[in-house]
């Protein structure tokens, strides 16, 4: 399918030709050096008509318009310049001055205006295709990571996490990323799943990056941030481009691994009303290997290895099935397998494919169409509770945009199919119950040792029989059980869950000039459809929906207009909720003769409602079982048969039981009482939204240091949170009622309990709040050098909530250095971004641990050919070769190192 889109699009584009009149020629140089500047942008003024610059800087407009018309010249990092033409074959000469800073490009999604980042009233960061080109790191998407402020977190060589300001999770729910407009999330899971189904590196105009609340212009979810990734237009941006890298991953666990990453970009422009693009990429590789044998217990480190009864290793699985066989036998795990056997090799692997059409009725931005379909499918690792392997994951979109100057409306779908993806603990687990049943192998183990009084021998008469890994018995088990969605039996989960969105926006300017008004709005549906292995939609899907109007007023004030002051406010209502206002207050000052000195205040309050998962998750995880807490679900989960102690079967007239949903937030003890020895009732009353309450400071300016200027950007932030959303471990007793010191505390003391975690809020009092400082400046006649440095830290009394877990998950101090110059000599730039950071606690259902600190070098060198119009670069990443761990349990991430042809990009 793939092949003909492709096939028909090179006949589409080879085939039409435009008839032309007037014909422009000219070259586009640096107004500072004279030197020639590739990649230039030249269009008519207020229609889509145009051409770009070559390799040499020069162009040639051929337009079916007649003089006199006004043709607009621009490129990224440069100021535009409009030339008139009054004449057919006029030759022109146009110097372009280069932005003094990257503080005078222009940013959106601050205020949903165009306004310089200068002027911008809350923290921006921003990349553009000039820093992408420029960026030392294997992939733009990599690359965010030396931005200010902001935390990239690697579940897997395809699976990056981004995050500002704390609290980070691989499951990112509190930061949101939209490409071209439209949410990147899993509609089942919440949260992007990296660049793994996003946006083609040759097709990215600009990412532009909030840290911190957003939520009074974007919504619930935009509460720890938000990044918006926009694409090329057809219009501006026509022909061909492909890239083409190849690289190894070199890590001590997989050895050396190659890497390929290929793609292509096709737009052009039928006339001034139609245009069409598309691009397809393609990466395959190796995961990083995650081969931590560690002992753990209680979600910690534990002392011990395989020699000791009841050894639980971070990455090996099937060992979570233990049993107490009492006397001098004691607490005994099955023999489990390691990660490295259950994940098919690593295969990372993505395909994406991105098609637009774009239509404007009047031959110009006035008014435009769109009509924008995208496809992904691929590999890669999710750490969560446990360790999934995501296979053959698609994920689609398509999305219908109406805008113009002051206006738009859009209206997407995404649906996704989880593929052939599984659970790495549960298919240990299950291959282990095909080959012996577990009260076989428990009660194996028990007779042998009551023989011999030794543990290896009892061990080693369980384990006969076992399969072995690289047998053809151990592939056939593992087939069938990476195929079987029912989690008694098998590991397999199935997902089909699609999202409906909708939203608009106008823009007053054109009708009121006393000040800006804007408002908005936007309605959402999710149809949660896993079949029961992931929500408890075990008779269809789960349908609910949110919506959410807003509206915002920007007005300047003093001379020159100095002083801004953007105000606005959201209201979001959930179908499972109380509705939820979220103001924002801002003001903006810019000192100085040139404007050159910005100062800022802004006030704001935020929310995030509960995730689908929060909500209607019903999984029974081995550890324990998740449980959503919206009213209608708490009746609808019934765990699988738990095994009863001998001692309390007459208590339940069985030998198994079932438990609900309901018991683990009406009749439940603390994890943590009990394990104080104290144990207590649990107070986990139903989830709600979570609040926020956020101030920030700020400067943005130019400071004069002799020849030399330094841009200065500093910000200073703090939030206060209500009603946190946590989960919480909690046990529930087969029987009893929990308090009545009797039944209840009998059932603990015979083992027949069950672990879940619930979906609550914290009554805790929570804080956040730091700062960062960047300073960028040229040094030596054209060396870029930057330097940044970001403080977090959160206060939070554990004892005020001994079960809550903050997983703030962010080092308190982080220090970024860049250095290169992308004309060293003629064709010739580098680039050297290193990062440092300290130590910290990271905290999950997975495993909590501390993070040691790391410094990371990485660096490219680049040289363009202008006669083939390529572009190629070297580089590596981790060129230290140290390697670390992003968070517990992951795979240890070693050095990456890569070579990349760039053709007409």
């Amino acid at each position: 399918m793939i092949k003909k889109i492709l096939l028909i699009a090179f006949i589409a584009f080879s085939s039409i030709t435009m008839v032309a009149q007037t014909t422009v020629t000219g070259t586009v140089k640096d107004a500072k050096t004279g030197e020639t500047l590739p990649g230039a942008n030249i269009k008519i003024e207020n229609k889509a008509v145009g051409t770009n610059t070559d390799f040499d800087g020069n162009f040639v407009l051929k337009v079916s318009d007649n003089p006199p018309f006004t043709i607009e010249v621009s490129v990224l990092g440069y100021k535009m310049e409009k030339i008139e033409v009054t004449k057919n074959n006029q030759k022109v000469t146009v110097s372009l001055t280069e932005n003094e800073t990257s503080l005078d490009e222009i940013v959106v999604s601050a205020s949903r205006t165009p306004e310089r980042i200068m002027e911008s009233p809350v923290t921006v960061e921003r990349l553009d295709a000039r820093a992408i080109k420029n960026t030392s790191a294997p992939s733009f998407y990599d690359g965010l990571e030396n931005l200010k402020g902001v935390d990239v977190n690697t579940n897997s060589l395809t699976f990056k996490s981004v995050n500002t300001r704390g609290f980070a999770t691989f499951a990112n729910t509190r930061f949101m990323q939209l490409v071209d407009g439209m949410d990147n999330s899993s509609p089942a899971l919440n949260f992007a799943i990296g660049n793994l189904l996003g946006m083609s590196e040759l097709d990215v105009n600009t990412v532009e990056l909030l840290p911190g609340a957003s939520s009074a212009l974007y919504g619930a979810n935009a509460f720890n941030g938000i990044m918006f990734m926009t694409s090329r237009s057809p219009f501006n941006d026509q022909g061909i481009s492909f890239s083409y890298k190849y690289g190894l991953t070199s890590q001590k666990a997989a050895g050396d691994n190659s890497f390929h990453d290929v793609s292509i970009r096709m737009a052009y422009a039928f006339s001034d009303k139609l245009a069409a693009k598309a691009s397809l990429s393609y990466l395959k590789g190796t995961e990083w290997y995650a081969t931590d044998y560690r002992n753990t217990a209680n979600g910690k480190y534990a002392v011990g290895d395989r020699s000791i009864n009841d050894y639980d290793g971070l990455n090996i699985y099937g060992d979570e099935v233990a049993v107490d066989l009492g006397g001098a036998v004691g607490r005994v795990s099955r023999t489990g397998y390691q990660e490295v056997d259950l994940m098919k090799d690593y295969e990372a692997k993505s395909v994406k494919l991105n098609t637009a059409l774009h239509y404007r009725p009047f031959g110009d931005d006035r008014l435009e169409l769109i009509f924008n379909s995208k496809f992904g499918v691929g590999n890669t690792i999710y750490q969560g509770a446990n360790r999934y392997n995501i296979r053959d994951f698609y994920l689609a979109q398509q999305k219908l945009e109406l805008k113009g100057k002051n206006f738009f409306v859009r209206g997407y779908v995404t649906t996704e199919d989880a593929g052939n993806s599984y659970d790495s603990r549960f298919a240990a687990i299950n291959i282990n119950r095909k080959w012996k049943s577990d009260q076989d192998w428990f009660t194996q183990y028990a007779g042998t040792y009551l023989v011999t009084g030794s543990h290896a021998a009892a061990r080693a008469a369980a384990d006969t029989g076992r399969l072995i890994p690289g047998t053809s018995e151990f592939q056939s088990a593992f087939d069938q059980v990476t195929a079987d969605p029912n989690l008694v039996t098998g590991a397999r989960f199935q997902d089909q869950t699609k999202l409906y969105h909708s939203d608009l926006n106008y823009n007053f300017q054109d009708l009121i000039d006393w000040a800006e008004f804007q408002v908005g709005g936007s309605y959402r549906r999710y149809s949660l459809n896993s079949n029961g292995s992931i929500f408890t939609d075990y008779d269809g899907a789960i349908d609910y929906d949110e919506f959410g109007v807003y509206t915002q007023m920007q007005k300047k004030f003093l001379e020159e207009d100095r002083l801004k002051f953007t105000a606005s406010i959201r209201y979001d209502k959930a179908q499972n909720f109380d509705g939820n206002f979220s103001p924002r207050i801002s003001l903006a000052y810019a000192a100085g003769e040139n404007k050159n000195d910005n100062f800022r205040a802004s006030f704001q309050k935020g929310f995030r409602n509960p995730t689908t998962q929060d909500q209607y998750i019903g999984l029974d995880a081995g550890a324990a079982i998740l449980v959503g807490s919206a009213p209608d679900n708490l009746d609808r989960y019934t765990s699988s048969p738990l095994n009863v102690s001998t001692a309390g079967q007459p208590l339940v007239g069985g030998s198994t039981t079932t438990l609900s949903g309901r018991l683990a937030y009406e009749n439940s003890f603390s994890a943590s009482s009990v394990q104080n020895g104290a144990p207590a009732a649990s107070a986990a009353p139903l989830v709600k939204p979570e609040e926020v309450t956020a101030f920030e400071l700020g400067y943005r300016g130019l400071v004069n240091t002799g020849e030399s200027r330094i841009t200065v950007d500093l910000s200073a932030y703090y939030n206060s949170y209500n009603n946190f959303i946590s989960g919480k471990n909690v046990l529930v007793p087969f029987y009893g009622t929990v308090g009545d010191n009797s039944l209840s505390l009998l059932a603990l003391q015979n083992g027949d309990f069950k672990a879940f975690q619930v979906y609550t809020n914290t009554t805790a009092d929570i804080s956040s709040y730091g700062a960062s400082l960047g300073l960028n400046t040229k040094i030596l006649n054209g060396f870029d050098l930057g330097v940044n440095y970001t403080y977090a830290k959160f206060d939070f009394d554990q004892s005020s909530d001994p079960d809550f877990e903050a997983g703030f998950n962010t080092p308190e101090h982080k220090v970024k250095l860049q250095f290169g110059n992308p004309n060293l000599f003629e064709n010739f730039g580098f680039n050297i971004n290193a990062r440092w950071q300290g130590d910290y606690l990271w905290e999950s259902t997975f495993l909590d641990a501390t993070i040691e600190s790391r410094t990371l070098i990485d660096a490219q060198i680049n040289y363009s050919v202008p006669s083939i119009k390529s572009v190629f670069k070297l580089g590596g990443a981790n060129l230290g070769g140290k390697e670390y761990f992003s968070a517990p349990g992951v795979g240890a991430i070693g050095s990456q190192y890569y070579i990349s042809w760039t053709i007409n990009n």
